[in-house]
């Protein structure tokens, strides 16, 4: 009778650690990418820009999000940082 009270309960803890673990490898990629194309916008001289300030900003938030294993919201933040670090370069 305890087997198949316990049963279910495993299978949903698992089931929630499964789903924390979806973009854990996404999350860490997406940052390591765009801190080190952010490193190269600002030895390139972009650091003063509007696009650039923004980037940053999420990078921030993002790595916030990967410490507390918000791991959808920090790949979507990084993407965005991303996105705004090209911006800078292209000088908008």
């Amino acid at each position: 009778m305890k087997a198949w009270i316990c049963l279910p309960l495993i299978a949903l803890a698992l089931a929630g650690c499964a789903g924390k673990s979806a973009y854990r490898d996404s999350c860490g990629s997406q940052l390591d990418a765009a801190w080190h194309e952010l490193d190269i916008a600002k030895a390139e001289g972009f650091a003063g820009t509007v696009s650039y300030s923004k980037a940053l900003s999420l990078l921030t938030g993002a790595k916030t999000q990967q410490q507390f294993e918000a791991y959808e919201g920090c790949t979507s933040k990084a993407e965005k940082a991303r996105f705004y670090i090209r911006e800078s370069r292209a000088g908008r």
